[in-house]
């Protein structure tokens, strides 16, 4: 039976990164965007957490998890806000069609 170990979480965690890269820098749609972005936020809680347990930290990796989720929370509020305002003003979210804040 294999042990799960640090390696693993790691590794998991710079896919998940790797993928929210690809897709913060690849995609044109705002929302798109912002699905990258909570990749990138996910594994760094991975990584949080597989420090916490494995390097000894104590509950230093859970608490900054937490503190990550709820950064991550009110991210996605408030750019979901700014993605329908977005929406509402000039019809289209593609973040590269959008060039001007005031027309």
């Amino acid at each position: 039976m294999i042990e799960v170990g640090l390696n693993h979480y790691l590794v998991v965690s710079s896919i998940l990164f790797s993928l929210g890269v690809y897709g913060v820098v690849t995609r044109k749609n705002a929302v798109m965007v912002l699905m990258g972005l909570e990749l990138i936020l996910n594994a760094a809680n991975i990584n949080f957490i597989a420090f916490a347990k494995y390097g000894n930290f104590g509950l230093g990796g859970q608490a900054m998890a937490l503190f990550v989720i709820i950064l991550a929370a009110a991210e996605a509020a408030i750019a979901l806000a700014i993605v329908l305002n977005l929406y509402k003003t000039f019809s289209n979210v593609n973040v590269d069609e959008i060039d001007k804040l005031k027309e």
